[in-house]
């Protein structure tokens, strides 16, 4: 059964991508809700170690999602809520692979000054195409982001192995995810002109990130 949902993840993600790149609105819009619940499916299972954090951080993806589908400020609001309590479950769900001990001191200043140089670069770059009072609650968001990939790396650190690092790089296309839809949604003059990279490093990230929690 579960490779039946993995099989209607892939389905679903491949035509929401078709239709990403032809712009197709309608399309996107009935395919993106299967995407995570497909993916929460296969998760559960799957995994040998059902985690309740997973599951909600898995859910709050799932509404973010949903919530992200209607034009307008307030759904995007929403929607980056839904995503911000999404990371926070991954960041529970990474803390009990963790052995603090075994993270050095200088590994966590270098995490945070990378983090925190790469939001003011994006934001340097976005902040001509933005309302003013959108700025620091998408700077916020991101920054959760950055902490919830500080976890994956903190958790790849303690035990290196081929999950950890599964886990790690789809955090890192999550990062880039939401980037991209920033400059996607605000920079319209921007080379990104579709949602194909936005939901592409995505549903990648989400299910690399599954795949090596499973």
């Amino acid at each position: 059964m579960n490779y039946v949902f993995l099989a209607v993840f892939l389905l679903s993600t491949v035509i929401h991508l078709y239709a990403s790149l032809k712009k197709n609105t309608r399309l996107r819009n009935i395919t993106k809700p299967f995407i995570l619940l497909a993916l929460l499916g296969f998760y559960v299972l799957t995994t040998d170690a059902l985690s309740i954090a997973v599951i909600f951080a898995l859910i709050f993806s799932w509404i973010g999602d949903v919530l992200l589908i209607p034009p307008g400020v307030k759904w995007f609001t929403a929607g980056g809520i839904s995503f911000m309590i999404s990371h926070a479950f991954f960041v529970a769900g990474y803390w009990r692979d963790v052995v603090f001990a075994a993270i050095p001191i200088w590994l966590i200043v270098v995490l945070a000054v990378f983090f925190g140089v790469m939001v003011v670069i994006i934001f340097s770059k976005l902040k001509p195409y933005l309302l003013k009072p959108l700025l620091p609650p998408m700077a916020l968001y991101l920054l959760i982001n950055g902490t919830m990939n500080c976890f994956a790396i903190f958790r790849c650190v303690s035990n290196p192995c081929a999950a950890t690092v599964t886990t790690l790089i789809g955090a890192a296309l999550f990062f880039i995810s939401d980037t991209s839809l920033f400059f996607v949604r605000f920079k319209k003059d921007g080379r990104l002109k579709t949602h194909f990279i936005v939901m592409l490093t995505y549903s990648v990230g989400e299910f690399l990130i599954v795949l090596g929690l499973i």
